[in-house]
């Protein structure tokens, strides 16, 4: 990226002032050494961004921001509705309420290692995964909609799970206000089987050893101890929230005009919150995240159901589970007021400090955990929001290492089965029915996860607890 643009308010933090059409300033949050390494589509998209109608305080970039549809991926904007504010299917992204769920085990490293093998073989044999999985349930029109209104609270009520999962759930486990009837027959069609699946892509389950404590305090209040293994858990809404935003992104498209919106990139198409197109948007995308919190705590019920095959005495209690990719209503302070504005996280994970009224009690002290996915074969961090944070960007951080190269450069580098070698002798166990698939998600293919993770502290988005190690890997 070309820095002549930029103004510097510190080591980690770097302003667009407006001009053209921009409304706002953008604000990038990342090093000088990652702005350099960075895409100038990232600084392209966000001021972009700056100026669609009713946008709030500035349009964000965080560090792992890179190339995307319409927004970057990292971005993070909120919008006014008493402002003329707008919804944006591009600032949500294609796979709505993509998160990640970490479970504990309260198992040592080396009774995990001592049947690291068995262990692999048996989640992947268990959890469906890859482009076009299906899994064992089957949903008919009345269920579906039945899952996108009550998302992980549908999924414990069918005996996945429990209700003490729903406590350390974003939204108790249900997006309020979702509307089945706004998805799709087709978009429904794609999801009947795909319940319990883990889809491709960067998508992801892998047993983790916690590696360092930077916190200890904090760490205690999640329970992690070093030396132990938790679970994590990457995936989405599958192929119903792809569907629902292609389908939006065309119509938002083609109805801009009659709003009277000027597009900058076709890709930022959006629509007035208040408008027919922007109400059908909304609840058809809550009904993804409904889906997407649904699939997840029934891929948790299976993992679990694995483990208890080996460890019969563990019960993997959810630490949290956190999306990215999602549209909220959230109350933020706008100019000395609060407000409810509609905040954008495509790329973005909430982030809320200590004392939000929005956290669990257990959590509320110290700030929620925020769950960052590094690539496959590297560290991934479990964090916590902070107070300045949520005055930064609206409670936000990273979600993960971002791409430094695209999936078609990633296949002209690197072999699969290069790959799975490479892992192993380091200890790590990769399962996947793409040999394709592992060679574009390959470790170098991403930006170095310890330095975002450094920036996103530095520039006062979050706190680092623990620093964990894959050392089984199941990739679709």
């Amino acid at each position: 990226m070309d820095l002549s643009g930029l103004k510097k308010q510190s080591d980690f933090e770097w302003h667009i002032l407006p001009f053209g059409q921009m409304r706002v300033p953008a604000i990038i949050y990342a090093g000088k050494d990652q702005l350099l390494e960075m895409d100038q589509k990232v600084y392209e998209q966000i001021t972009n961004v700056a100026t669609l109608p009713g946008i709030v305080k500035a349009a964000y970039a965080m560090p792992d921001a890179h190339w995307g549809y319409g927004f970057p991926i990292g971005g993070v904007a909120a919008f006014d509705p008493e402002q003329g504010g707008v919804i944006s299917a591009g600032g949500v992204g294609f796979d709505i309420s993509c998160g990640v769920r970490t479970m504990l085990t309260g198992l040592h490293a080396d009774e995990v290692f001592a049947v690291q093998k068995k262990l692999a073989d048996l989640l992947y044999h268990n959890i469906p995964a890859g482009v076009g999985s299906t899994g064992l349930l089957h949903l008919n029109l009345k269920e579906m909609d039945k899952m996108l209104s009550g998302g992980a609270q549908w999924a414990v009520a069918q005996g996945y799970g429990t209700k003490s999962d729903l406590e350390r759930i974003e939204e108790h486990g249900r997006m309020a206000e979702a509307k089945p009837e706004y998805v799709s027959a087709r978009a429904k069609k794609r999801q009947e089987d795909e319940v319990g699946t883990l889809g491709s892509g960067n998508h992801y389950l892998e047993i983790q050893v916690i590696e360092e404590i930077y916190n200890p305090g904090s760490a205690t209040v999640f329970g992690l101890n070093q030396g132990e293994v938790v679970v994590s858990l990457h995936c989405g809404s599958r192929g119903l929230g792809h569907q629902i935003g292609t389908e939006f992104l065309k119509l938002m498209v083609t109805s801009a005009p009659k709003y009277g919106i000027h597009l900058p990139d076709r890709e930022l198409a959006c629509a007035p919150l208040d408008s027919p197109v922007g109400v059908q948007y909304l609840g058809a995308m809550r009904a993804a995240i409904n889906c997407a919190l649904a699939n997840r705590q029934v891929i948790m019920h299976l993992i679990r159901d694995v483990f208890a095959e080996i460890f019969p005495n563990t019960s993997l209690p959810l630490l949290y589970d956190v999306s990215h990719n999602t549209c909220k209503m959230e109350k933020h302070q706008i100019e000395g007021k609060e407000k409810n504005v509609y905040v954008h996280r495509k790329g973005a994970t909430r982030a809320f400090g200590p004392g939000h009224p929005n956290l669990p009690p257990a959590f509320r002290n110290i700030g929620q955990p925020v769950l960052i996915g590094g690539s496959m074969g590297t560290a991934s961090y479990i964090l916590t929001g902070t107070k300045d944070g949520l005055q930064k960007a609206f409670g936000s951080a990273c979600h993960g290492a971002g791409r430094c190269m695209s999936r078609k450069k990633a296949t002209k580098h690197w072999r699969g089965s290069q790959v799975i070698g490479e892992l192993e002798e380091k200890g790590i166990l990769i399962r996947s029915r793409s040999m394709r698939g592992i060679a574009e998600e390959a470790p170098g293919a991403y930006k170095d996860i310890d330095t975002v993770i450094e920036a996103a502290e530095k520039a006062g988005l979050t706190s680092k607890v623990a620093k964990v190690k894959p050392i089984i890997c199941i990739k679709g």
